[in-house]
């Protein structure tokens, strides 16, 4: 009989587990596994274990391809098995190709006679994750605001960052889900930022890795009206609950969609998009909405300049209006003086009404 050990915290089971216990009993006649106990995880990942150990052992003794369960208890990082290993004495340590503690696992194996294999890479049966990844999409959140953005957009990208420049925009409702999306796509409002936090993935990293900036998922994560420093990643400066800003904002879809991305490039007006940065952060630090009115007009103006096609200026009270996001397109966010002016507009000029959304911690 040739038998077979592997190792792991396997803390919570998917199916990529399943394909390498199948994969490693393949090896072999007997399958040995051996998982962290929730002492040793807690010492050495410091997280709490998915299941207490007698359920776990059990989920996984259930497995048709394993035979035999043990609980590692050692304190040995990388070898908490090694009393179960030295007792056994398997003929085969079966490990994956990124296993991060082969010279350990090697010694330990001379000892004993076994042989250390190292798995081959199969094209897996299932998207790959990991249980890192299948925690934080447990935590995500079942809703998230998308978000408007007032003065300072592009200043989020690491390349055109500025020292002492900000953005400021807010988290604005109706929120959004996985089930529902009650918005236009591709629309400015940072959609694929809410996507992530959603999915339990890290928003900012992949709004970097598409080489825009962090200011989406920075304020989605963050919620209320907020202001941030320019920079490689998001620092923020203020943030407050946006109530003077409450019944008075509207969205108007332009009607085509927008790449944010193929945008990144273009020639603008880097001077003044700070200076509209500075007005809407004074006016954050003022509570002022007539100094965040002034601020989007000022932003407005820059992506005029860029060649932004005009947007609609004969809505009763409307103070001032822009594009969200990168513009050429998507929504444009309007505020109004009254929130009986900005409800009128959305009853016979389509808009949509929104409102500052902060989330309860």
């Amino acid at each position: 009989m040739i038998r077979v050990f592997v190792s792991g915290c396997y803390d919570i089971l998917h199916a990529g587990h399943v394909q390498f216990f199948r994969e490693a009993r393949a090896l072999g006649d007997h399958l040995t596994v051996c998982f962290a106990s929730s002492d040793v995880l807690w010492h050495h990942k410091q997280r709490r274990s998915s299941l207490p150990d007698e359920h776990k052992r059990a989920l996984i003794a259930a497995m048709e391809m394993v035979d035999e369960v043990v609980v590692g208890e050692g304190r040995d990082e990388g070898i908490d098995f090694k009393e179960h290993f030295l007792r056994l004495r398997p003929d085969i340590l079966a490990v994956t190709e990124d296993d991060k503690y082969a010279p350990l696992k090697r010694a330990l194996c001379a000892e004993v006679g076994a042989k250390y294999v190292v798995m081959a890479k199969t094209p897996p049966q299932f998207p790959p994750i990991s249980t890192t990844q299948i925690v934080k999409f447990i935590r995500a959140p079942e809703v998230a605001p998308l978000r408007v953005d007032f003065g300072g957009g592009w200043l989020d990208v690491p390349r055109l960052a500025r020292a002492g420049a900000f953005i400021v925009n807010c988290a604005i409702s109706p929120t959004v889900s996985l089930r529902a999306w009650p918005y236009e796509r591709n629309a400015g409002l940072g959609g694929s930022g809410a996507w992530a936090l959603l999915n339990g993935k890290d928003g900012i990293g992949s709004e970097l890795d598409l080489g825009v900036g962090w200011q989406d998922p920075a304020v989605i994560a963050e919620t209320g009206l907020c202001v941030w420093r320019s920079g490689p990643r998001p620092v923020l400066d203020v943030k407050t609950s946006g109530e003077c800003l409450r019944g008075r904002m509207a969205l108007h879809w332009t009607g085509t969609e927008h790449d944010t991305p193929a945008m990144v490039g273009g020639a603008r007006d880097y001077d003044a998009i700070a200076r509209a940065g500075a007005s809407a952060r004074a006016a954050v630090w003022q509570n002022s909405f007539a100094g965040m009115a002034e601020a989007v007009r000022q932003s407005y103006a820059v992506q005029r300049a860029e060649g932004m096609a005009e947007l609609r200026a004969d809505l009763p009270g409307a103070l001032a209006w822009k594009y969200c996001g990168g513009g050429f397109g998507g929504y444009a966010v309007y505020l109004f003086a009254e929130a009986a002016q900005r409800d009128a507009a959305c009853a016979t000029a389509g808009l949509r009404a929104i409102e500052p959304y902060v989330a309860a911690r």
